[in-house]
């Protein structure tokens, strides 16, 4: 499998990127001190990990605590060592999918309420599709990247990034 794996952290309102390597490690633990050694003093770390053209796993950490991940189909942990590392703790879907239909109620209650995202395929996501709620990204949109038909996990990336401000680190990460 091909993997690329990218740290995007932000520190006084600035992004940076830089790829990390993964090769080698343990667990999940390991993968979370490389990222938190990427930044040591960030306010928010992202670690966005594609493989294969087919799977995406974000992982964040806040200040370099309190883990939060988020896996685009539980079958990468099922598939490979990396996506087991990083998603085989994960058993919960990323969210009962009346729950996002119930969070778009509840942003507009003028609005008819938009069909809840089904995952392309018989994708299953994982996790905590929150995480990047707070940056500009609700569960509900990135539900729906996932979902969205013939969307790489480069392609999902490419949305998350530009819509937290990161969108020209990524680029120039993926260029260099």
């Amino acid at each position: 499998m091909s993997n690329f794996a990218a740290a995007v952290t932000r520190e006084a309102k600035v992004w940076w990127a830089a790829e990390l390597d993964l090769s080698g490690a343990a667990d999940i633990e390991e993968i979370t001190d490389r990222l938190r050694d990427v930044a040591p003093e960030a306010e928010v770390s992202l670690l966005f990990v594609e493989s294969d053209d087919a799977y995406l796993a974000i992982l964040r950490l806040d200040e370099g605590e309190d883990l939060r991940v988020f896996g685009s189909d539980a079958v990468f942990a099922e598939e490979s060592r990396l996506g087991a590392l990083l998603l085989g703790d994960i058993e919960e879907p990323a969210l009962d999918l009346d729950s996002v239909e119930d969070a778009a109620v509840e942003d507009d209650e003028d609005e008819e309420p938009e069909e809840p995202p089904t995952p392309a395929g018989d994708a299953e996501p994982v996790g905590d599709a929150e995480l990047l709620s707070d940056l500009g990204v609700p569960a509900h949109r990135l539900l729906e990247l996932c979902a969205q038909e013939g969307m790489l996990p480069s392609d999902i990336t490419a949305e998350v990034a530009q819509a937290i401000g990161a969108g020209d680190e990524i680029e120039e990460l993926r260029e260099a």
